[in-house]
């Protein structure tokens, strides 16, 4: 693995997901991995569990980390090739990514959909500009249309809770104030396609996911029969991809409960709105899997930076 900028750069999802759970029980096994090496985290949005998780990590392997805040610390930054620069864009990615390639050995990114453009969003253009102007390894840290790293932890975190050989994984849609991104069912969806689970997504009418992504998966429109028979249930929700960037429905009959999910264990990426996703009662409870979860997007992580130093 040269890169981890989507699921698709990772060669050996078994391997990865294995040197993770040994990362997990001995963090500092390999801390001479990242001596004398540099991690950059360039985030363009507010960040908790993966900028502290990721930091975490790559000091568990020694490395030494920089933290820039583009949109405070930095100058704005112009991706567009053949721009005339004679507006607000101070900077070029193409000295930016070449001048910060000489400070560090990895560079990671966090940025949003601004959800005004599918067709910008999911370009990637910010994040592949990254990757194409650098010459070190380039990490996504969540982009405008994928979260591998939460992916690859909400992997671990089925894997380690399962019973079953192939159980029942059901991804379903919840209400929410705001038009999210659909960058976290994504890349959910994506990981379950590479796992031994039995996957079924729900949501309202009018929220079906890019259907090159959801190609092959169940869709059941019905949540309460969706929910019937579940092992595990991640609640996310996500703005519609078709009419892009809407809030279409917000229906609190969606709203995870208690009683939907049975004995399923509870999976959300956090931050979560209490009450509005779901109800305090599966937050509460000994099934949701939530902070063990964020727990593994340490190991996760840990687990990716240490692949990409040892490539």
């Amino acid at each position: 693995m040269t890169a981890f900028t989507d699921l698709e750069d990772i060669k050996d999802l078994r391997s990865l997901l294995e040197s993770a759970k040994t990362l997990k029980t001995n963090p500092y096994a390999f801390r001479h991995t990242g001596a004398n090496k540099t991690l950059i985290m360039l985030f363009f949005n507010s960040s908790l569990r993966t900028r502290l998780s990721t930091q975490k990590a790559a000091r568990n392997l020694g490395m030494d980390v920089m933290v820039v805040n583009l949109n405070q610390d930095g100058w704005k930054l112009e991706f567009e090739d053949g721009t005339v620069m004679n507006a607000d864009k101070a900077e070029h990615v193409k000295e930016a990514a070449a001048v910060m390639s000489q400070y560090a050995d990895l560079i990671a990114i966090r940025a949003f959909a601004d959800l005004e453009s599918r067709a910008d969003d999911y370009a990637e253009l910010l994040l592949n500009s990254f990757a194409t102007h650098a010459s070190v390894p380039v990490i996504n840290m969540e982009s405008a249309t994928a979260h591998p790293l939460q992916a690859l932890a909400d992997a671990m975190t089925i894997e380690e809770h399962k019973t079953l050989q192939k159980p029942k994984v059901v991804l379903t849609w919840a209400p929410h104030p705001r038009a999210l991104p659909q960058a976290v069912p994504n890349s959910f969806v994506k990981m379950m396609k590479l796992m031994e689970v039995d996957l079924t997504i729900t949501h309202p009418e009018g929220y079906a996911l890019s259907g090159e992504i959801t190609n092959g998966v169940r869709l059941e429109y019905d949540q309460k029969k969706a929910l019937e028979g579940a092992d595990f249930v991640y609640a996310k929700n996500w703005s519609s991809y078709e009419t892009y960037g809407q809030v279409l429905n917000t229906d609190k009959e969606w709203m995870v409960t208690l009683d939907k999910i049975g004995t399923a264990s509870f999976m959300h990426c956090l931050p979560v709105r209490r009450n509005v996703v779901v109800e305090d009662a599966v937050l509460d409870s000994k099934q949701s899997l939530v902070i063990e979860q964020a727990n593994n997007r340490t190991w996760a992580a840990q687990a990716v930076l240490k692949t990409l130093l040892e490539a």
